[in-house]
């Protein structure tokens, strides 16, 4: 609720150092998450592209650091920004498929919401991409990639690489294969998914069997 927003809030890096290597790198890709779906978010502005731009670099240069070395100030004192940057894009943006069905399949069997996120991220921006081609590609090149004459397909494959690079180098792999989804679940969590205040900025529209789709493909392999 709006009512619910605070007059402060203090942002302090110290309170991360209690979470683990793995609470890291699945909140890290949470972060990730709310950047890149903020930055392509119907409801995306100037504004809103400044912050999830600028939290790209350091996610990929810290997060891993701060996997490795909990306790490191150096590291979790930038990835603490990165955090509030990309948190200040998706709270004024708004965010999209991913979240939706990460939501759902989170909420129903209690898994840990970064690591939902991480399963579904792909899957999405393969969905999303012909509908913000352009915006995918100023991530990618956010990210250091060289996209120069690159063609959308291209773009999109060396998008992917990077992230799944990114997941390898944190140690955040698991498959969900290792949930045991039923394929029973996935008229259930759809129909969930589908109905998610995140999926109205979605940049892509999907229909209910779309969202059965993107489940299938995550879940099912």
């Amino acid at each position: 609720s709006k009512i619910l927003v605070p007059d402060v809030a203090l942002v302090d890096p110290v309170t991360t150092t209690t979470m683990d290597p793995q609470l890291t790198a699945l909140t890290g890709m949470d972060a990730v998450t709310h950047l890149v779906e903020a930055f392509v978010s119907t409801a995306s502005s100037p504004l809103t592209d400044v912050n999830a731009l600028a939290a790209i670099p350091l996610i990929l240069k810290y997060l891993p650091q701060a996997v490795r070395h909990p306790e490191a100030m150096e590291f979790r004192t930038p990835m603490m920004m990165a955090s509030l940057m990309a948190g200040l894009a998706f709270s004024n943006a708004g965010l999209g498929a991913t979240h939706s069905l990460s939501h759902a399949l989170g909420g129903l069997l209690d898994l840990p919401h970064g690591e939902c996120n991480m399963w579904f991220l792909n899957e999405v921006i393969d969905f999303n991409f012909s509908s913000a081609a352009e915006k995918y590609r100023r991530l990618g090149e956010g990210m250091g990639l060289d996209l120069a004459g690159a063609t959308p397909e291209r773009c999109k494959s060396l998008l992917l690489e990077r992230l799944a690079s990114l997941e390898k180098e944190i140690g955040a792999e698991r498959g969900a294969q290792d949930i045991a989804i039923s394929a029973d679940l996935i008229p259930r969590l759809a129909a969930t998914a589908a109905a998610d205040v995140s999926m109205l900025t979605n940049p892509r529209t999907p229909t209910l069997e779309d969202v059965q789709v993107l489940y299938e493909r995550a879940l099912l392999r």
